[in-house]
């Protein structure tokens, strides 16, 4: 018996945006590169924060006469995000050397065809006139679960 999919919104943003990834980048050069620019992108935001928290803590040590108004983040809140965030970036660091491992990997011409050709089956795309037309069809159908029978 196979298991269905969850339903719950945080699962059904996944699938949208696990589709759409596919969708967007089929091929295996595409998909390394967008993970290496995730990764990338996920690094800066976290140095950045991390900085600007460690800019924050110094600051406070250094002026303890700032106002509770202008100290929205406890110095507790922003000790331990540093502490997470140094985790992280640790995490990052280790997932950004095995992603140079999948950078070394080269797929010929008729390999990518095939990634876009399995893309298109994981993830067709939703605006599809035949998807749409299935669709509509299925929502016709009396006996749809998602359907309450009015009488």
């Amino acid at each position: 018996m196979t298991e269905e999919p969850c339903q719950c919104s945080d699962c059904q943003r996944f699938y949208k945006q696990h589709d759409r990834l596919i969708r967007e980048f089929p091929t295996f050069k595409q998909q390394q590169e967008l993970n290496w620019a995730s990764i990338q992108s996920f690094r800066t935001l976290c140095t950045k924060v991390t900085d600007e928290l460690q800019r924050q803590l110094s600051e406070r040590a250094s002026n303890q006469d700032i106002s509770t108004e202008e100290n929205h983040i406890s110095e507790d809140e922003i000790s331990e995000a540093l502490d997470e965030l140094e985790s992280v970036n640790a995490y990052l660091y280790s997932i950004e050397a095995l992603m140079e491992r999948i950078f070394e990997t080269k797929i010929s011409n008729n390999i990518e065809s095939k990634f876009k050709e399995v893309a298109n089956e994981l993830a067709p795309d939703p605006l599809n006139m035949d998807r749409l037309i299935l669709n509509r069809l299925f929502h016709q159908t009396p006996d749809s679960t998602d359907k309450k029978n009015i009488n």
